[in-house]
Formats: structure tokens, C-alpha cells, sequence
């Protein structure tokens, strides 16, 4: 089972393909108004059995582009609490830091680059996570 994780905002969204054991297939930040596009083209490659929600800035909007998109994949909302806090130290685990940057503490830097993806990437791994409970 893959999962397709969507972290809707007002000029770009954050969408993640995941499998059912958390494996990342795909992450990447997107603009919003391409949204149904890059969904769909995820959706013909990995074969989603659903789609994850963020529940924050423009949930409502997001979901009535997805449900036109995909209308045969339901859609799961979950809570986005703390999800930016998470990826942005899921960043720096990714891409540590070099150069003068290194000799800070990550805690207080901020990514150069959206983090968006990786908030899609942990949405659905809360949600493959409640599931198990």
C-alpha cells in the first residue's frame, strides 16, 4: 500500500509518496496551482490507495482540487501539529550542514529551501502510524 501525502498552502504544497513501512518513493514542493497535475502524475506512477490531508492553511481548498483529480482515492485528514518544527530537523538529518553553518546548532537555522516535502513525508507517516494503534 502506498500512500500519497499532500501538505496543502497558498502558493506551494508539500506531496509525498510513502509506502505502507514508511519508505519515501517521492517528495517534492510544488505550486499550489499545479497541485491536480502533480497529483495525478504521482498517482498514474506510484498507485496510492489514498491520499493524507494536512488540516492547516487551505485544507478545504486542497481537498476539493484532490477529490476532482483523484475522485476514486479517499482522502484522510490529519493534524499538522508541530509538522514544520519536525521538518525542518528531518531536513538537517537529510542535508547536514556545511561550511560557517555546520558550527551552528541546527535548532536555529532555517533550511534555505522549502521544507513542505518533508511535512507531506511525516503526515503520512502519522497516519500509517495511527493505523498500526
Amino acid at each position: 500500500m502506498n500512500v500519497a501525502a499532500v501538505d496543502p498552502g497558498r502558493e506551494k504544497c508539500g506531496l509525498a509518496i510513502v509506502t505502507e513501512e514508511g519508505r519515501v518513493l517521492a517528495q517534492d514542493v510544488v505550486a499550489t496551482a499545479r497541485l491536480a497535475e502533480e497529483i495525478s502524475v504521482r498517482a498514474k506512477e506510484f498507485s496510492p490507495t489514498l491520499v493524507v490531508l494536512g488540516n492547516g492553511t487551505t485544507s478545504a481548498e486542497a481537498g476539493a482540487v484532490i477529490r476532482t483529480a483523484l475522485p476514486e482515492l479517499p482522502i484522510e485528514v490529519v493534524d499538522e501539529y508541530r509538522t514544520t518544527d519536525d521538518a525542518r530537523r528531518a531536513y538537517w538529518e537529510s542535508n547536514p550542514p556545511t561550511g560557517w553553518r555546520r558550527l551552528f546548532p541546527t535548532g536555529m537555522q532555517v533550511p534555505p529551501v522549502p521544507v513542505d516535502d518533508f511535512v507531506a513525508v511525516i503526515l503520512a507517516r502519522r497516519y500509517l502510524e495511527q493505523q498500526k494503534r
